[in-house]
């Protein structure tokens, strides 16, 4: 059975010593379940410190935030694949709304990375979605189609993949999608990923949905049938909250 995945993504907060005392007040709150992962996704300097607590327990896994899609040399900041699996990653966020955004990733240079991560035995979780403007004139398919057509094009370990749906426009906002609203683009994704793999395949791809998921929303979210688990931002900082998120009721 495929199992839910929980991701909660830290972005740039809490330092290594934080960090530490952060997971391990969480694994002490959080139970093992058997239908689903739970993931968190420290800073890279945090990363080392995070798995040597983590390699203890087995409630947790742990996940980069970013990627660089070169091997090794001289490229001055960037973390690589080789360190990342070293360190006891799993999951890479491949293509986050705000590298694209802030950064200017292109669907080239993700496309790159998830072919890095997945070749290295990490799993990519490509991120996809729409900003307001695009959403507001009707160009939501359009993009989404789009950024999975290239930021995949040339893969072939779809075994190895995870893709998140997020609504740029409902990224740390307090605005979400609607359940029905992501469901929609979820069931749109599915249908991309059986059209460039299979139908089988595509029903094996885990769909994340990421846009200010919340513990009052989490349960009418996971609810939806393409929805196979969601990428958790600022809520994942707070325990309580996280706890409450991964512990959804359906």
């Amino acid at each position: 059975m495929k199992k839910s995945l929980i991701a909660g993504n830290w972005k740039m907060y809490k330092a290594p010593n934080e960090s530490v005392e952060f997971v391990k007040i969480l694994a002490k709150n959080i139970r093992t379940y058997d239908d689903r992962d739970i993931l968190i996704c420290p800073p890279f300097t945090s990363l080392f410190p995070v798995s040597e607590v983590l390699s203890k327990q087995k409630s947790l896994k742990l996940g980069a935030q970013n990627v660089s899609p070169e091997d090794e040399g001289a490229f001055t900041g960037e973390v690589s694949t080789a360190m990342l699996k070293e360190t006891g990653v799993e999951y890479v966020i491949c293509g986050h709304s705000e590298r694209r955004n802030i950064f200017g990733e292109s669907n080239s240079v993700v496309n790159k990375k998830v072919k890095k991560t997945a070749s290295a035995g990490m799993t990519p979780i490509l991120c996809i979605g729409e900003n307001l403007e695009e959403r507001e004139i009707g160009r939501t398919f359009e993009v989404v189609r789009s950024q999975i057509k290239e930021s995949l094009d040339g893969f072939e370990q779809p075994d190895r993949l995870a893709v998140a749906y997020e609504p740029v426009w409902a990224i740390g906002t307090g605005k979400n999608a609607t359940p029905e609203q992501a469901e929609e683009v979820h069931c749109f994704i599915r249908g991309l990923l059986a059209n460039l793999f299979n139908k089988s395949l595509s029903e094996s791809i885990i769909i994340l949905y990421g846009g200010s998921v919340k513990p009052d929303n989490i349960d009418s979210i996971m609810r939806q049938k393409n929805i196979d688990g969601v990428l958790v931002g600022g809520a994942s900082l707070k325990v309580d909250s996280f706890v409450r998120i991964v512990d959804y009721k359906i």
